[in-house]
């Protein structure tokens, strides 16, 4: 079997998993807020992430040298810390939509980012299939943003958004690049990606917590584990989205080229429009359909990479 087909299916499942733990954090963060979402989301997926590792591999941790628990703690760091990080304060300032239209730049950075660090260069067909994928997204991103009746930001809020949006998307996208390296550190052999997850998300974990404790957010997350219902919803999307979806993000960025698996990965936007269609029953546009289309034809050229 093709191993880069391996890499780029996994990638879309990714997108797929990653819409649907979308709508558990979103019902949690309403209940005990978006900063102890991100925070219960690691702990709970390292614990998922630290059984399956024992039952599949029979380590508690993995047996990685120093220079991967490195790269893949600054991926964890950079990517799950810094980049969620800037992601939800984004949400704050401009709204999801706006956010999102701004954060589907992530693979210009894990493009750019692999070039340097990696000396990957993406083929002329490569660099079609992302961009085609990108106006799709993007497409899709605008009609809803028209339709979403978010209320208008000042020019300063505006400005301070959109800056942490691009933190969310430079962390997003060269965070997988760390992680690419970290991977494939190893002369002769490749990080299993369960054990590549494992390490990324206790490296952001830590980062994450230390924070909160340092901004004085302790009290908040104690008190957020009296709403049982925002915890249960909190699990489930750890599951489905940093244990299971990371998982596969790492076998992505392992089989294929960086920038294609971070465009497979950010096709949240359009993947959610069947979604809250079944389950709100909110419609979309013709325009926001097209964009879809579009979306779809550039994940088919990337597939004949």
């Amino acid at each position: 079997m093709d191993l880069s087909l391996v890499g780029e299916t996994a990638a879309v499942v990714t997108s797929c998993l990653w819409t649907g733990s979308s709508l558990f954090f979103t019902s949690a963060g309403k209940r005990i807020g978006s900063l102890s979402v991100n925070a219960y989301r690691t702990v709970i997926a390292v614990g998922f992430l630290v059984v399956t590792h024992l039952i599949v591999l029979g380590t508690i941790l993995p047996a990685a040298s120093s220079g991967q628990w490195f790269w893949m703690g600054i991926s964890g760091v950079v990517g799950l810390g810094i980049g969620d990080g800037g992601l939800f304060a984004a949400y704050v300032m401009i709204g999801p939509r706006r956010s999102v239209l701004v954060y589907a730049l992530a693979p210009l950075f894990a493009s750019v980012g692999a070039y340097l660090m990696l000396g990957e260069v993406l083929s002329t067909l490569a660099i079609i299939g992302i961009a085609t994928t990108l106006i799709g997204v993007i497409i899709v991103i605008l009609e809803r943003e028209e339709r979403s009746g978010e209320a208008p930001v000042s020019r300063d809020q505006k400005r301070y958004g959109v800056f942490f949006a691009l933190v969310g998307a430079a962390g997003q996208g060269i965070g997988l690049v760390f992680a690419k390296k970290g991977i494939d550190l190893t002369s002769g052999t490749t990080l299993n990606p369960l054990s590549a997850t494992l390490m990324r998300l206790i490296l952001g974990a830590i980062f994450i917590w230390a924070v909160m404790a340092a901004a004085g957010k302790l009290p908040d997350l104690r008190k957020a584990l009296s709403n049982k219902k925002g915890i249960s919803n909190t699990a489930a999307g750890a599951f489905i989205g940093p244990f299971l979806g990371i998982t596969l993000s790492m076998v992505a960025v392992t089989y294929t080229q960086t920038g294609v698996a971070q465009t497979l990965l950010s096709l949240m936007p359009v993947l959610i429009i069947p979604v809250v269609w079944a389950c709100y029953g909110q419609r979309t546009s013709w325009r926001g359909i097209l964009g879809a289309i579009i979306a779809v034809i550039g994940i088919a050229i990337l597939f004949q990479i």
